[in-house]
């Protein structure tokens, strides 16, 4: 059911834990599901420094929140936000149809702790066009694309 990759970073994940002078934080979830995911981001001139995740959740939402911190660190903020639902699921090897919403989690999540940095910055937040589609998502039917 699961990749080799899915279960390596479901049973070792990188970069767990809590950053607690953060500079963005993204917390994303949907209680219906049970999966919940809070990535934390230390950013300095426009380049994530560090990432952490905490998750509550399934083994998929724990390796899509491990690879997506792996996906964007050291990389800039624009860079980072680019970095897709698809993207998480391919660097896991794929996930099964009934378990992608927990990339979009990773996605949504992402996007929320750079909107909270800018917003720190007195900048405008990005527009995110598929924020919220996992909270509208029955938790057993994949994302609609």
């Amino acid at each position: 059911m699961y990749s080799d990759k899915v279960m390596d970073h479901f049973m070792n994940p990188r970069n767990v834990g809590e950053i607690e002078d953060a500079d963005g934080v993204g917390e994303v979830g949907n209680p219906k599901c049970g999966d919940i995911m809070k990535i934390y981001l230390k950013i300095r001139e426009n380049r994530i420094e560090d990432v952490k995740f905490q998750t509550f959740g399934c083994g998929a939402a724990v390796a899509s929140s491990s690879i997506a911190t792996e996906l964007i660190k050291g990389k800039t903020l624009e860079e980072a936000w680019e970095t897709t639902n698809k993207a998480v699921a391919e660097a896991l090897g794929g996930l099964p149809p009934i378990k992608m919403h927990c990339s979009v989690l990773a996605e949504e999540g992402i996007h929320k702790a750079i909107n909270d940095y800018r917003v720190k910055q007195g900048l405008e937040p990005i527009p995110d066009p598929h924020a919220h589609a996992h909270e509208a998502d029955a938790c057993d039917i994949p994302p609609s694309e």
